[in-house]
């Protein structure tokens, strides 16, 4: 695959598989992107050995790394985060318009900034934050820290038309159940119940006024970062199932 390395200096094209990836090995490819991205940072990879490349447990349908190096200057060592997308998940979202989101969000202050990214996944900014838990999403302070959040992210301005994308996703999704179900299945699963529903839904939700919001669509635990010092949320925005970045109205 094509990997494009986002920096401020254009874009970098090489190649690096798609599978594969094992604690403690480098293809040659990543090593080079690896390279460019601490160069960016200020950094100087000579030493491949001293990388130390580690799976994070956590994530439901990506592949996470956490990426090690020591830095030139002996401070600690530099962190960076790769993601590897799940298989099959191109179903639930257009590859193209995540991209930009992500980055649009990126310099806007949502998130981790992208340093790197390729078809199937990106390389990312550390965040120095625990993900919350259930039990956290229970607690009253943190139930107000990520309200609080979740409104800057409602109001982001994201470039693009402000149209609704919801009701048409589900249409695909129904559509692409019935494609891969067989008739039992699609039957024990209403799926043409669940597309009758739909268009109800569409009908009644569309006659009052409404406003036009980005909304992420996979707000669970996961996807909630909590920064211990200063007591600030991050919103992640990954590419799991079912989540799909769109505008959606709310009322």
């Amino acid at each position: 695959m094509l990997l494009q390395q986002s920096s401020l200096y254009g874009y970098k094209k090489m190649t690096i598989p798609s599978k594969g990836f094992i604690e403690g090995s480098f293809p040659d490819e990543l090593k080079e992107a690896l390279q460019s991205v601490a160069a960016e940072l200020g950094d100087v990879v000579d030493d491949i050995g001293a990388v130390e490349l580690t799976r994070l447990t956590g994530a439901f349908t990506n592949e996470v790394y956490q990426i090690n190096w020591p830095t030139k200057n002996g401070d600690p060592s530099q962190k960076i985060l790769l993601r590897v997308y799940g298989d099959g998940i191109e179903v639930f979202f257009n590859r193209d318009n995540e991209i930009r989101t992500f980055e649009y969000m990126s310099r806007h202050g949502h998130g981790p900034r992208l340093l790197c990214r390729f078809p199937n996944g990106r390389l990312e900014e550390f965040i120095h934050a625990r993900t919350l838990s259930a039990a956290d999403l229970r607690k009253h302070e943190t139930a107000v820290l990520v309200a609080a959040k979740l409104r800057e992210f409602h109001n982001l301005d994201m470039p693009g038309p402000r149209n609704v994308l919801l009701w048409n996703r589900i249409r695909d999704w129904i559509r692409v159940a019935k494609s891969i179900c067989s008739p039992r299945d699609a039957e024990e699963f209403r799926l043409c119940v669940i597309k009758e529903e739909v268009n109800m839904l569409e009908k009644q939700l569309s006659q009052d006024h409404q406003e036009i919001g980005f909304c992420h669509n996979d707000l669970q635990y996961g996807n909630l970062m909590l920064d211990e010092e200063t007591r600030t949320i991050t919103i992640i925005v990954t590419t799991l199932l079912p989540m799909t970045l769109q505008t959606t109205s709310v009322r």
